[in-house]
């Protein structure tokens, strides 16, 4: 009978091992979802940033084509004012 009774006491042991393994499980599963959100929000952040970019490269080009037109109007004036300078 001694047997039986150390061996349940043995038993009690490895279901308490058990109970707080899936404790642990649990919070390593909280810690994947955390950081799932985190990896979640990183990507978003790194759309906008994106996004964010390719507003700058039209800006760039809408201002670079402003700046050839300014130039040819610079040209045109100083071709049409180039017969009037002494």
């Amino acid at each position: 009978m001694a047997i039986y009774g150390s061996s349940d006491a043995i038993n009690v042991i490895y279901g308490i091992n058990n109970a707080i393994n899936v404790i642990y499980g649990i919070k390593n599963a909280i810690y994947g979802i955390k950081t799932a959100i985190y990896g979640t929000e990183t990507a978003i952040y790194g759309i906008k940033t994106v996004i964010y970019g390719i507003k700058t490269a039209i800006n760039d080009i809408i201002n670079g084509i402003n700046g050839i037109k300014t130039a040819i109007c610079g040209t045109n004036n100083a071709i049409f004012l180039m017969p009037l300078m002494p």
